[in-house]
């Protein structure tokens, strides 16, 4: 009997780990936070368990899974904190005026690995609209709708539910559904939550990955002339913690030689972010004599041009995420392939 039974906790077990992703993706569009995007799903995993005996299969396992995520979140933003990027909280600095002032980890949101929260999809639609989902622009406007209408924008839009689902699973009439989803609407198109990186293809066209080779070749060879030429001109730069945010490549490159002037000589590793090219930056270490990480950088790009160029600095937090070394020898030919592998 008591084999029984541990079969059947493993199988259990099993069962929901097959949700993990998805989840994990769902959470995170609702709470633009990496680490309480996986808290809320362990959350549900447990509860989930705990429970188990008292579901009696009139849904299936996944709304069920859904239904309790989304109760696990909903009871994690009562905080009403928001999470955002630096451009939505003050204005551009001039580079003249720039100044390096860090705001507390739980304002900003969080970038996030892509195989974290993308499950496989046969259906290339499907996939595009996942990945567009998680976009940092997208995941800034979701932020600005209330928790419940953020729910049902997700759950309807990103993840097709149908209204009579969305309605079951929140506690709630159809017309109250499509009510929230045309308010969340209405708020989405009053905010320009960027369209520019809605051209990257997926997998990336070869002009795109020409654009990702010669920004390598620019910011590796600190070339700040190459550099301006893959700049749109109105390319943004942030930096959180840090809520200072440039505008224009004159500003960008100009924060390069002086304030950044310590990241000539990196190293760049690709990694997949949000949906959209990224980077593991690993800056020069003068006590090791090898490379220390300093940034995972998220490129939004649009035209052939970089229109965003975004450097997540808290490395102790996200290089473990995405599974990166902290650390890189001196000597880093080959290395890259077998840190990519890792991914």
């Amino acid at each position: 009997m008591g084999d029984g039974t541990a079969t059947a906790t493993t199988d259990l077990d099993l069962r929901l780990e097959r949700h993990r992703v998805e989840l994990t993706g769902y959470c995170y569009r609702m709470l633009g936070s990496s680490f309480e995007a996986e808290d809320a799903v362990q959350d549900t995993m447990v509860r989930a368990w705990r429970s188990y005996e008292k579901f009696e299969g009139r849904s299936s396992l996944r709304s069920w899974l859904y239904r309790i995520a989304t109760n696990v979140c909903l009871d994690m933003l009562t905080a009403g904190n928001k999470r955002a990027r630096p451009m939505d909280l003050t204005d551009s600095t001039p580079l003249a005026q720039a100044a390096l002032s860090p705001r507390p980890d739980n304002t900003w949101l969080e970038p996030m690995p892509d195989a974290r929260v993308l499950p496989t999809v046969e259906d290339p639609a499907e996939a595009a609209v996942a990945k567009e989902s998680v976009r940092l622009a997208f995941m800034a406007a979701l932020q600005q709708l209330p928790a419940k209408q953020r729910a049902v924008l997700i759950l309807r839009e990103v993840l097709a539910w149908k209204a009579s689902e969305v309605a079951e699973l929140l506690d709630t009439s159809v017309a109250s559904v499509n009510s929230a989803l045309q308010r969340a609407r209405a708020t989405l198109a009053e905010r320009d939550h960027g369209g520019a990186d809605a051209a990257v293809s997926d997998p990336l066209d070869e002009e795109q990955q020409k654009l990702l080779d010669r920004y390598v070749a620019a910011f590796e060879g600190y070339d700040m002339t190459a550099l301006t030429a893959l700049l749109h001109e109105d390319a943004i730069m942030t930096m959180p913690p840090f809520d200072l945010w440039l505008t224009g490549p004159a500003d960008i490159t100009g924060f390069m030689t002086t304030l950044g002037a310590a990241c000539a000589g990196s190293h760049l590793v690709p990694v997949s972010v949000n949906g959209l090219p990224g980077f593991a930056q690993y800056k020069p270490d003068e006590e090791t004599g090898g490379f220390s990480p300093w940034a995972v950088q998220v490129l939004e790009i649009s035209d052939g041009r970089i229109t965003g160029f975004h450097c997540f600095l808290d490395t102790k937090r996200w290089f473990p995420l995405f599974g990166l070394p902290l650390h890189f020898p001196l000597d880093v030919e080959g290395e890259t392939d077998q840190v990519q592998e890792g991914q």
